[in-house]
């Protein structure tokens, strides 16, 4: 696939190391010391120009391309390269943008602006919070198949009842699988007679209520799903990740040091409590009783200051700190001093778009340990290595790393055991070892 990416920032360059191994891969961006240093750095071709020109289209190869992103800082870009894309060739579009008005403007005229498909970081990353603030313990979560199975990452503690046993002595719940083990820099697929020891993170995927259940029973039993939540910073994302909260039953806090905006984020939530103050003062915070609080998200402009927030929450006494961080390199710092977990929006962006340069059967994608596995989706046909046999022995001819997590057959959820055979037309949720996903992908 000749893929186009116009904007060599964070989420640009995340996209294009992405795709470097398996696709024809451009970058646009008009920094010529970025191109230079991409050219260098990256398998990929990167150009010096505006991503709005023809000729600069032109010169990365828009007549052959098959999926043109555009990735750059502004909204109005991106819409505005997409549009010229369409004009000289019929690649597929996508544009990133950061505003959700935008993204519900685009979605009530699909089609519209020359965009196929469009992405809203700010508002990916809100549902991100959501989704993983609401799962006790939990340090990635995703749903799929329209929100039949869920997929989770949690961290085994040393006083969870199943830490130093084994796959086959702790799986007992019926609607759930155990899928994959990250251990310092080993990333292990799961089997019966596999270890599970304090420290590591395991992935299980299973139906939402079997998920759940191993959350509070087994990685965090003595916590509970959240009933306070505290966001500091009115940001974009800290106002969508207020606003997503909402949506779903609560009635959060929010605090906001700008005046202006506070009042804005106040006007436009009107089930949120919104405090104008300054949410790195620790005798605010304690004045306004945050340590009651059972989850606190940090999403103020700057990782430092999020990284400063969360210490904060922690030593009021906060179960469980999210913060938002911009630099990836930052991700493993901010959960080695006691923060749970760190968000990173342009990994939220790249997982979203790199599923349209799968197989055109992949229904949804999500990225692990950045990148180090995935979890995929997949629309079964009967050409497909997964018709062959029951699982034990088709996935026996797979590359070694491939564990299948869950079975949607007509809408019903299927346990995938060593006997089950999975039928054309069927929704598969597999965790695929990240160095044989392009083998897996051309045998499923």
């Amino acid at each position: 696939m000749h893929v186009i990416v116009v904007g060599a920032g964070a989420v640009g360059q995340a996209i294009a190391a992405n795709l470097e191994d398996s696709h024809d891969v451009v970058v646009i961006d008009p920094d010529s010391d970025i191109v230079e240093k991409l050219n260098y750095s990256h398998d990929v071709l990167a150009v010096r120009g505006d991503g709005t020109e023809l000729g600069t289209l032109r010169e990365a190869g828009i007549e052959r391309a098959d999926l043109v992103i555009a990735s750059t800082d502004s909204d109005e870009t991106n819409v505005v390269i997409c549009g010229a894309a369409k004009a000289a060739g019929d690649a597929f579009t996508i544009a990133r943008v950061r505003r959700r008005t935008l993204l519900e403007t685009w979605e009530g005229s699909r089609g519209a602006f020359g965009v196929d498909f469009m992405v809203c970081t700010d508002l990916l990353t809100a549902r991100a919070i959501f989704r993983i603030a609401g799962l006790p313990a939990a340090h990635d979560v995703d749903m799929f198949v329209g929100g039949l199975v869920r997929m989770a990452e949690f961290e085994i503690g040393p006083e969870s009842p199943v830490a130093g046993t084994t796959v086959a002595d702790a799986d007992r719940w019926d609607s759930l699988t155990f899928a994959g083990i990250f251990r310092d820099d080993e990333m292990i697929v799961a089997s019966g007679d596999t270890e599970l020891r304090a420290g590591d993170r395991i992935v299980v995927i299973g139906s939402p209520h079997s998920v759940t259940d191993f959350s509070t029973d087994i990685a965090a039993p003595d916590t509970a799903s959240p009933d306070e939540v505290v966001v500091v910073g009115g940001s974009e994302i800290g106002f969508q990740t207020a606003r997503e909260f909402e949506e779903h039953g609560y009635s959060p806090r929010l605090i906001e040091r700008d005046p202006d905006r506070a009042r804005e984020c106040a006007e436009a939530l009107p089930d949120t409590m919104v405090l104008q103050s300054d949410g790195t003062d620790a005798e605010f915070l304690a004045r306004e009783h945050v340590d009651e609080a059972d989850v606190v998200v940090a999403a103020l402009d700057g990782d430092e200051k999020n990284l400063l927030v969360s210490l904060l929450a922690r030593r009021l006494g906060v179960d469980r700190t999210v913060a938002v961080i911009e630099n990836l390199e930052y991700a493993d710092l901010f959960e080695t001093v006691g923060i749970d977990v760190a968000i990173n929006p342009r990994e939220e962006t790249a997982e979203e778009i790199v599923r349209f340069t799968r197989a055109e059967h992949t229904e949804k994608i999500a990225m692990l340990e950045h990148d180090r596995a995935e979890v995929i989706e997949i629309e079964v046909g009967p050409d497909s290595a997964l018709v062959d046999g029951p699982i034990a022995d088709v996935t026996n001819d797979l590359p070694s790393g491939v564990v299948v997590g869950a079975i949607s057959r007509g809408g019903e959820l299927i346990t995938p055991r060593g006997e089950t055979t999975i039928e054309p037309g069927d929704h598969v949720v597999c965790f695929v070892d990240g160095d044989v996903l392009e083998e897996v992908l051309e045998a499923i």
